[in-house]
């Protein structure tokens, strides 16, 4: 277990495979299903893997519109490893790379309990909204 934040390692876009991906979002996500990656990634303005001893244990993906738009997808942190600055260091360099990348909106959505989270890494809440195009 990682203990101190230096010992993490954050990758732009690494290789990953969809077991190693699929794995850690099993261990993060109650209901996650088994999917492939590459066809998501490879439309990806980028994405960020964190390591600790080359084992993968948090994840952002930053998708955009092709212009002025990103938006953080999958923000995941291993179970055993929050609450430790991984996630905050993973949105930070995300945030970093679509600033250098000359994004001016960058959007993510998350849970009412998590927006003190989002906050602190500069994120401020807003009215949007959502539709559920494959709901049962």
């Amino acid at each position: 277990m990682v203990s101190r934040l230096d010992r993490l390692q954050i990758v732009e876009n690494p290789t990953l495979s969809d077991e190693v991906l699929n794995g850690l979002f099993l261990a993060a996500w109650p209901g996650h299903v088994r999917r492939p990656f590459a066809p998501i990634l490879s439309r990806s303005l980028a994405y960020f893997g964190g390591y600790v001893s080359a084992e993968l244990i948090g994840f952002v993906n930053v998708a955009w519109d092709g212009g002025h738009h990103a938006f953080l997808l999958d923000p995941t942190v291993h179970p055993d490893f929050r609450r430790r600055g991984v996630g905050r260091a993973l949105l930070k360099t995300a945030i970093g790379a679509a600033t250098r990348r000359g994004i001016e909106w960058l959007h993510v959505d998350y849970e009412p309990v998590l927006e003190p989270f989002y906050r602190s890494v500069g994120f401020r809440p807003t009215d949007a909204g959502l539709l559920h195009l494959q709901s049962s």
